[in-house]
């Protein structure tokens, strides 16, 4: 069975495809989770190296994607690349989490983060404001705008592509010259106070090999802040010579994103105490950030900010989350109305609604953070096995058209799969608990999937009897 979008028109261009890119990247993290990381890591030069080496390993793995892409462009991204490479029991297994957690999880914990940072610009929209109140069910007004802001962009992209990605290319060019007027601001206050020193500012602990640990499992907030730069081979089959276009969309993105976000932490170094950056106000460094720059104002500044980078990223995350599961029902491994397009639209309208229906509902339930805590070391698992499959791909498919072939194969791949799984390892005995239950998410599929097999064997029988 095939998985393309055939039926739509390949109506996105190379600087659309960077824009989902980048623009799915792009959230709410990069002006929350350094102070985590640098409680964790307590040294300044480390904060830096833990985002270089996240960085980095986001850079080798758009590499690896990148001749993914080249050979099959088409719908569904990751789990076609699973497919063919471990089995189409391992896609399924990626593609029930994804849908379960990974990507409908992350579009409510953004849609979450929107509400919580409106709400500063508009005091009545907070968690302790309820538009429903009763013994049985309940619903606060940052639960609603949440939801209405997921609607919302559900609704612009049930129109099209097109105007999705007009969306996207608004927005994510919007935050990215919000970033570098951050940065900007940085380097203006670095300049103009005679107490800055970056060298001093700077520090870094004597090497111990008793750091790497410690570096690896503070590297989890930097690599899931730089995540989702994945999501644009979900949509492969709807962009222009995507043979091409989509390998140097990931790493144009992914190195764009990468460099400013370590000039942003630099920033950060330079205009706030080490303290203030473990410790931030509302904890919430950008915040911090920009009220040692324009008191009082800097907290709207920065949250007006924030808003339009989450939003950007929430209509990324949208876009490019339903087509796997079109991709997944083309194969007869989800419902099949998801296998549809819309007539007028061309895009999968029924997978885009249940995308925000399921993501809806777990904006109610406020279970997105604790399930996005439970997955990430599954979802790392899944990545290790991506990139590892292309050894598999280059012996299985040895003579399927390779238009891209990833520099320094089979070294740089190889890196990935070493410095992830040394990650994921060191998850494991940190946070035992988060990492099994995430497992436990990831196998719960296997029923699943057997049921789909099942079922998509006796619609074939079906059809077989009717045509005879």
């Amino acid at each position: 069975m095939t998985n393309n979008l055939k039926e739509s028109v390949k109506k996105l261009k190379l600087f659309d495809a960077v824009t989902i890119v980048a623009g799915s990247m792009i959230g709410s993290g990069i002006f929350i989770v350094s102070s985590d990381i640098a409680q964790q890591v307590n040294s300044s030069g480390l904060l830096l190296i833990v985002w270089l080496v996240a960085g980095i390993l986001t850079i080798l793995g758009a590499l690896c994607y990148g001749e993914y892409a080249a050979c099959w462009p088409q719908a569904g991204g990751q789990y076609v690349y699973l497919r063919k490479g471990w089995g189409e029991l391992i896609g399924f297994l990626w593609g029930w989490t994804s849908f379960l957690v990974i990507q409908t999880g992350t579009i409510a914990a953004v849609a979450a983060a929107f509400a919580k940072f409106l709400g500063i610009l508009f005091p009545a929209v907070n968690s302790t404001h309820y538009l429903i109140n009763s013994h049985y069910f309940s619903a606060s007004y940052q639960q609603i705008a949440a939801i209405l802001l997921i609607i919302l962009i559900t609704g612009i992209n049930l129109a099209g592509i097109k105007i999705g990605s007009i969306i996207q290319n608004i927005f994510t060019v919007t935050k990215v010259l919000s970033l570098a007027g951050l940065i900007l601001c940085g380097v203006y206050w670095g300049l103009n106070s005679p107490d800055i020193n970056l060298s001093n500012t700077l520090t870094l602990p004597a090497f111990d090999v008793s750091l790497l640990p410690i570096i690896a499992v503070a590297m989890v907030g930097a690599l899931f802040s730089s995540d989702a730069w994945n999501n644009v081979t979900f949509i492969a089959g709807e962009i222009e010579k995507a043979e091409k276009n989509l390998p140097l969309a990931l790493i144009i993105g992914t190195g764009s994103v990468i460099l400013l976000y370590l000039l942003i932490n630099m920033a950060y170094l330079v205009v706030l105490p080490f303290s203030a950056i473990q410790h931030p106000s509302e904890d919430i460094i950008g915040a911090a950030f920009m009220g040692s720059i324009f008191g009082s104002y800097g907290m709207k500044i920065i949250s007006i900010i924030i808003l339009i980078s989450v939003i950007g990223c929430i209509n990324g995350l949208i876009l490019a989350g339903a087509r796997v599961f079109y991709a997944m029902a083309k194969d007869g491994l989800f419902f099949k109305k998801l296998s549809k397009l819309g007539n007028k639209s061309g895009v999968p309208e029924n997978s885009l609604i249940l995308q925000g229906i399921w993501a809806s509902i777990l904006v109610m339930s406020g279970s997105y953070s604790q399930l996005l805590d439970y997955v990430i070391f599954a979802a790392l698992i899944f990545y290790v096995m991506t990139i590892g499959g292309l050894f598999i791909c280059r012996k299985k498919y040895p003579d399927i058209p390779r238009p891209y072939k990833i520099i320094g194969y089979p070294y740089i791949p190889l890196i990935y799969c070493i410095i992830a799984s040394f990650i994921a390892i060191n998850i494991l005995i940190s946070k035992p608990f988060y990492a099994w239950a995430g497992l436990f998410i990831v196998i719960a599929g296997i029923p699943v999937y057997i049921f789909w097999k099942k079922k998509d064997n006796i619609n074939i029988e079906s059809e077989i009897a009717t045509e005879e």
